[in-house]
């Protein structure tokens, strides 16, 4: 099931420009992993920033192999960071570049500056759901995850007046994400991160 996305009247260039680059983004897009990531065989239950930590749905980690674990932990700590990242509108003194490399890092930047500009940050926590779906054994091994991320409790407000920005009825509230990663040495890194216009 799909559904329209309308661009929304009575909303300002930035709040528009955050809507296009934010809250799409924000529901799926770019991933975070540029220097380093998780432990190989690491626990999914990795430790999270504070004040900013993604619920992970408890299924996404059953019956998955060492290395299926692994792309898991890459993940959910990209999605920390980020995160964190969007509650104040900034990467600065987040694990942001440690987990998110290519165009899920320019990704990333990009709605961060467009939320500072338009004065804006996020509160509450995402709600994610990933599956890994594929793992590539090449040179440079790549993996797949699936995700359904809830964005029912993550909400994008004014930084001043803690309002949340008014944003289009029609977007998706829980969608479809598929992110891709690269195996950099022992390290799981995030290189993209892509939102489905899809309901899940």
């Amino acid at each position: 099931m799909t559904a329209t996305r309308r661009r929304p009247s009575g909303l300002n260039a930035a709040a528009i420009r955050t809507w296009n680059h934010v809250t799409v983004l924000f529901f799926a897009g770019s991933l975070l992993a540029l220097a380093g990531c998780s432990d190989s065989g690491s626990d999914t239950s990795s430790s999270k920033p504070s004040g900013a930590p993604p619920a992970t749905s408890p299924s996404s980690t059953s019956s998955v192999t060492a290395e299926d674990a692994a792309v898991l932990v890459a993940y959910t700590r990209s999605w920390d960071a980020k995160t964190e990242a969007y509650q104040q509108a900034s990467s600065t003194g987040t694990d942001v570049r440690k987990y998110t490399t290519f165009k899920a890092l320019a990704d990333i930047e990009r709605n961060l500056s467009a939320m500072k500009e338009a004065g804006q940050v996020t509160t509450g926590n995402p709600v994610i759901h990933p599956k890994v779906v594929r793992v590539t054994d090449a040179k440079i091994p790549k993996a797949t995850v699936t995700d359904c991320v809830d964005t029912a409790h993550w909400t994008l407000v004014n930084k001043a007046t803690k309002k949340p920005v008014p944003l289009p009825t029609e977007r998706l509230i829980k969608y479809v994400s598929t992110a891709t990663l690269e195996k950099w040495g022992t390290k799981w890194m995030v290189t993209e991160w892509t939102a489905q216009d899809q309901t899940c």
